[in-house]
Formats: structure tokens, C-alpha cells, sequence
């Protein structure tokens, strides 16, 4: 088996890249999820609420290939503004936790000069691995 591209049901195509591809070992790769809808709107402009978005929109990729939050074995996220997201730690860990539990995958935080959309403040990409049954 090739990897299969994950599409949730209801997203807007992505273009030039895939939200998802499942390898034959059950390895999920989470293309960079930024703070839209899946029509590709930004409701929110803040720093909170895209980063609550991206973090939705992970979860609805990993699911969408039959997986759960607790699959998930790392995240990188790519953020515009250190001080921001320094300023705001007690409110990101409440949204962390209210999207993704307890569960702490393996992560790393990179500032980033800009993102391709402008009006992404974040990009967070994922692995995960989804077992498959024997």
C-alpha cells in the first residue's frame, strides 16, 4: 500500500500540498495547520484563537485518518511573535488542554520571520501514529 492522502469531509481542497498522508505503517503526516476554517477563513486575528483553530484543525486530520489526540507523537509549531506567545503562556495552556487533554506529544517551537498566509499569526504541523489492526 502507498500512502493515502487524509481530506476531511467538508474542507476546502488544499492547494499544492495535502493536509494528511498516511503511510502504509500507519504514520501520519499533518501538513503545516494554520488558524482557518476548513472553508480557509480566518475568524479570529488573535493569537489565542488561531492558535485554538490550528489545533482543531490537527485533530480533524488526525481523525479523519482514524485516529485520536492521544495518537499523536509531535508537533512543530512555527510562530510569527516569541513575545506574544510569551505574554500569553497561561491562556495557551488553556486551550492546549482544552483541544488536546493532557496528552504532550514531543514538540518543538520555531519563531518564524512570516507564513505564506498573511493573516496567520501560527502554522502547527503534526505526526502521529494510528495503529492498524492486525
Amino acid at each position: 500500500m502507498t500512502a493515502k492522502t487524509i481530506q476531511p469531509d467538508g474542507w476546502a481542497p488544499a492547494k499544492g500540498y495535502a493536509n494528511g498522508m498516511l503511510a502504509a505503517d500507519g504514520t501520519l503526516y499533518v501538513g503545516g495547520q494554520i488558524g482557518w476554517t476548513a472553508d480557509q477563513v480566518f475568524e479570529s486575528h488573535d493569537f489565542i484563537g488561531q492558535m485554538e483553530q490550528a489545533l482543531r484543525n490537527i485533530v480533524v486530520v488526525v481523525e479523519a485518518a482514524g485516529g485520536r489526540v492521544e495518537d499523536i507523537t509531535r508537533l512543530t509549531w512555527f510562530v510569527i511573535d516569541k513575545r506574544e506567545y510569551l505574554a500569553r503562556q497561561r491562556e495557551v495552556g488553556e486551550v492546549y488542554r482544552r483541544v488536546l487533554g493532557r496528552h504532550f506529544p514531543a514538540m518543538s517551537m520555531l519563531i518564524v520571520a512570516g507564513l505564506v498566509e498573511d493573516e496567520a499569526l501560527l502554522e502547527i504541523e503534526a505526526t502521529a501514529h494510528i495503529a492498524r489492526p492486525a
